[in-house]
């Protein structure tokens, strides 16, 4: 795609004609029929609200919206721990399961029911009062796949306290800034976790954030692995100590009652400068919104087995894993570990035992099994499935077709969904019994969602254009705001365009009014799904004593949807080095986490800069794409990045000639 000024602000040559209609015996039996797109936005959202959710007092109004911020489901008390969990036990549905959990060890799974999930919930929230938290107490959670994550999650919802997950790949220097934003009194963690059947040191990192923490009095450490941990007198608690004599009867712990607009968690994402984003979600419409578009897009039934291969650590885990499918009494399945330990065909063997008829991933996911063969899904009886779902980037028509095929045996619905950490719930999306699915297409907005795509100069952009994603009217679950920073909300994603939510995402529509997303317009690279900020990158590199200088931009990848590209000046003129590659690359991964290490680093004695100091990164993509040079006019010394084309080429040359 490429930026430009005019008529379109994106220009797209993808071309996909395959088109596939709901499968007759689907559409009859789906959740969602044609006239799901003829309410108005208040009726549908009232219905939905009052079908989906149990509220200890009913709202009286729909929503306030006074732009940028929007109310909903104003004067109703809920709460969600109740919604996910109490009052499906209550209606005799204890002993449905709420979670099939399968550790990275083959050996090691559990099956948690509704009523299980109960006691343990109520247990660790009794124990989480006994440590002083309660209504308003803001929490972080950093922990791998374990059942114990979703339990202090809904032990947290239970008792009224904000959480904050930190997804377990993140570093100390993560963790830290994310609990200091949100001045957390506790942290909930685990001495380790499981990679390949390797160690995660989760406590090691948690004690080194702990160090930079002060408003964190305590840490709750869940055994997960033998290994020796060190605990830190005064601080930390073992999970398994502290639970002991708690309590498992609910009424030793009532459900607080909650205000629809009370906040429900912080989740953290990237954005343009080195400072992540809380990004703020409030408790009724999020629960709602979640609920209902869980329902209809992956066409729910009371006997279907759910699973969302995602990290809870990201939104696609709050929303689609722990809180929609528990309020829908779903059952649900929860993987620790990686697709191919102790082989490849690792997810196929979890479908076939749990018999899954649902599962949702990402698009790189689906690119890893494909380079890997379809011989491993074949290995596995994989008939259970009905519907397939992506998430996280636009996914190729090419992976597209291989999943329904080689995945969902050529008879499966996929559904391709677009949304983001600030919705809060899937927003542009086929529904399965609806809509005629198109390769690479997230095709409508969902019912009420009104979503648009503009040029540079604010105009909509008809049929066949491309240009700038955005919302015109609120959603029930859209963000509330970034913590603490008004101004940075409304700058972020209300400041573009008058009057509409800017994605910061481009798209197009074509001749059908189907959406077609194009990936991020702005500097934060989707890497394996996982947005992550340039600025973050360049801080990480710069903090290397050896390092003057650093840019980072993203340049396609069949794998990973985007890899990392950083050019390096080191201090002193020194010339890199393969060991010098090597370290940046591991000092990344411990400043950030590994997902942010770069795929490729040039070393460069300057960057390109305009004459005020502004590095040209536009040019730099240019470079990482191998695409000819852009405009260079603007440049201090426009010689630089000529030598950066010609150093980048050489090193690729070098790793084809290793290849």
């Amino acid at each position: 795609m490429t930026i430009q000024s005019g008529t379109h602000a994106i220009e797209s040559m993808q071309l996909e004609e395959r088109r596939y209609p709901p499968p007759p015996e689907f559409a009859k039996n789906a959740n969602a029929k044609a006239d799901i797109y003829n309410k108005p936005l208040e009726d549908f959202w009232r219905e939905e609200a009052q079908k989906r959710v149990s509220w200890f007092k009913p709202f009286d109004r729909v929503l306030e919206w006074k732009l940028p911020y929007a109310k909903w489901f104003l004067g109703g008390k809920l709460n969600v721990c109740y919604n996910c969990v109490d009052r499906h036990v209550e209606a005799g549905r204890g002993d449905k399961v709420a979670y099939y959990w399968e550790g990275e060890p083959v050996d090691q799974k559990r099956t948690i029911t509704f009523k299980d999930l109960q006691a343990e919930v109520v247990r660790f929230a009794n124990a989480l009062k006994k440590l002083g938290v309660k209504k308003g107490t803001p929490v972080g959670i950093y922990m791998g796949m374990v059942p114990e994550l979703p339990v202090a999650m809904l032990a947290c919802t239970r008792l009224g306290a904000p959480h904050t997950v930190v997804f377990g790949g993140f570093s100390a220097d993560s963790l830290a800034g994310r609990l200091n934003d949100m001045e957390c009194e506790l942290l909930i963690t685990q001495n380790e976790g499981l990679r390949k059947g390797n160690p995660v040191p989760l406590k090691k990192n948690a004690d080194a954030a702990l160090d930079q923490t002060p408003t964190v009095k305590k840490a709750v450490v869940l055994r997960r692995t033998p290994s020796d941990t060190p605990m830190k007198d005064g601080r930390d608690i073992w999970w398994q100590d502290l639970v002991k004599d708690a309590s498992t009867d609910p009424k030793t712990c009532p459900c607080e009652e909650m205000d629809a607009e009370d906040l429900l968690y912080l989740l953290y994402t990237s954005g343009t400068t080195a400072k992540p984003k809380g990004i703020v979600h409030t408790t009724a419409g999020y629960l709602v919104g979640t609920a209902t578009t869980h329902h209809y897009i992956f066409d729910i039934k009371p006997d279907s087995i759910y699973w969302c291969a995602a990290d809870i650590g990201w939104v696609t885990g709050h929303s689609y894993i722990v809180y929609a499918p528990l309020c829908n009494g779903t059952t649900g399945v929860i993987y620790e570990g990686v697709p191919d330990f102790p082989d490849k065909d690792r997810w196929w063997s979890i479908i076939e035992r749990y018999k899954v008829d649902v599962l949702y991933t990402a698009p790189t996911a689906i690119r890893t099994h494909m380079k890997w063969g379809p011989e491993y899904a074949k290995k596995h009886d994989l008939s259970s499935l009905r519907l397939l779902g992506t998430v996280g980037e636009p996914i190729n028509p090419e992976a597209w077709i291989w999943y329904r095929e080689n995945v969902g045996g050529g008879k499966t619905p996929v559904v391709d969904t677009w949304w983001q950490t600030e919705t809060g719930m899937i927003l542009i999306t086929p529904l399965p019994g609806v809509t005629t699915l198109k390769p690479g297409s997230a095709t409508k907005p969902f019912p009420t969602v009104e979503a648009a795509v503009y040029n540079d100069a604010g105009e909509e952009v008809g049929p066949g254009g491309g240009g700038y994603l955005v919302l015109k009217r609120p959603w029930p679950a859209m963000l509330r705001g970034i913590f603490k920073d008004h101004d940075r909300y409304v700058q972020t994603y209300w400041s573009k365009f008058k009057d509409v939510y800017f994605a910061g995402d481009g798209a197009r529509i074509d001749e059908n009014g189907d959406f077609w997303l194009l990936g991020r317009v702005d500097d934060v690279m989707n890497v394996s799904a996982h947005r992550i900020s340039t600025i973050e990158v360049e801080s990480a590199l710069v903090a290397h004593p050896k390092v003057a200088e650093a840019a980072v931009c993203g340049r396609a990848d069949k794998q990973t949807g985007q890899a990392i590209v950083a050019f390096v000046t080191l201090r002193g003129g020194a010339e890199g080095s393969p060991e010098m590659l090597r370290e940046l690359r591991a000092f990344v991964g411990e400043k950030i986490g590994k997902i942010a290490a770069p795929a490729n680093i040039v070393f460069t004695p300057d960057l390109p800069k305009t004459r005020s100091g502004k590095i040209m990164r536009r040019l730099l993509r240019d470079v990482a794409e191998n695409r000819p040079l852009g405009d260079t006019t603007t440049l201090a010394d426009p010689a630089v990045v000529s030598e950066i084309d010609r150093r980048a080429k050489t090193e690729a040359a070098k790793e084809e000639a290793s290849a």
